[in-house]
C-alpha cells in the first residue's frame, strides 16, 4: 500500500493517471527522473553462479571507483528510454537533459513532463527554461508518491539486471554499461498499461513488474 500526505494527492494523481490513459492528441508525454549514487564496483571475488542446493553467492569484498548519475526519460506512448550518464546530480544537469529531450521533438510540440518534487526540479534554471519552451509543461507527483512516475519502474529494472550485481572497472565502465542496456532495452521496449485490480488500493502495472 501506497500512502501520501499531500492534501492536493487526488487532483495530482489524476493529472497523471489522465496523461497516461487519454494524453492531448499530437502530445508528447514523458517520465522523467535522475538515479543518483551509483556505485562503480569492482567486486574482489567473483559471484559464484546457483547449482543444485545453492544460490547464487557474492563476494563481500569490493573496489569502489566512484559514483555517478543517470537521467531518464520514458516516452510514455512508446515505452523507450533516453538516458544521460552525468557525474553530478545538479540542477543545471537536469536542465541539460530536459533540453536534450525536449530537442528531440518536433518544433511547437505540446510536451508533458511527469516529475516527483525534488527541490532540483523547481530552481530558477527550470524556470527560465520553461520560459523559453512555452510548449513544455511540468507535472509534479504527489509526495512520497515518486511511484506514480513510469520511469521508477524501469529504473528498477536497471538495478536488477545490471546494477546490483554488475562489475565495473572504472566509473567511466559503468557509464558505457548504463548506455548499452538503455539502447538495447529501447529497441524492444513496450509501453507501459496501467492495470486497476482493486480500485480501492494503489495502482500497478502489468509490464515490468509483472516481467522483471
Amino acid at each position: 500500500y501506497m500512502a501520501s500526505d499531500d492534501p492536493d494527492f487526488e487532483r495530482k494523481a489524476a493529472d497523471i493517471i489522465g496523461l497516461y490513459l487519454n494524453p492531448p492528441q499530437h502530445a508528447a508525454v514523458f517520465c522523467i527522473d535522475e538515479k543518483s549514487a551509483i556505485q562503480a564496483l569492482d567486486r574482489l571475488d567473483p559471484v559464484l553462479p546457483m547449482s543444485p542446493g545453492r544460490i547464487e553467492r557474492h563476494g563481500f569484498e569490493y573496489y569502489r571507483h566512484g559514483t555517478l548519475s543517470v537521467y531518464a526519460a520514458l516516452d510514455v506512448r512508446t515505452g523507450k528510454i533516453q538516458g544521460k550518464p552525468a557525474a553530478r546530480h545538479t540542477s543545471e544537469e537536469f536542465v541539460d537533459f530536459l533540453g536534450q529531450v525536449v530537442g528531440g521533438c518536433p518544433p511547437k510540440q505540446e510536451v508533458h513532463v511527469i516529475l516527483d518534487n525534488l527541490s532540483a526540479h523547481k530552481t530558477s534554471k527550470v524556470q527560465a527554461f520553461l520560459a523559453e519552451h512555452p510548449d513544455v509543461h511540468l507535472h509534479f507527483t504527489p509526495t512520497y508518491s515518486s511511484w506514480l512516475n513510469q520511469v521508477e519502474l524501469w529504473f528498477a529494472k536497471i538495478e536488477r539486471d545490471v546494477i546490483a550485481r554488475g562489475v565495473f572497472t572504472s566509473v567511466s565502465d559503468l557509464a558505457r554499461k548504463l548506455r548499452r542496456y538503455i539502447n538495447a532495452y529501447s529497441a524492444n521496449a513496450r509501453p507501459i498499461r496501467w492495470k486497476y485490480s482493486d480500485t480501492t488500493r494503489r495502482v500497478r502495472s502489468n509490464e515490468l513488474t509483472a516481467t522483471g
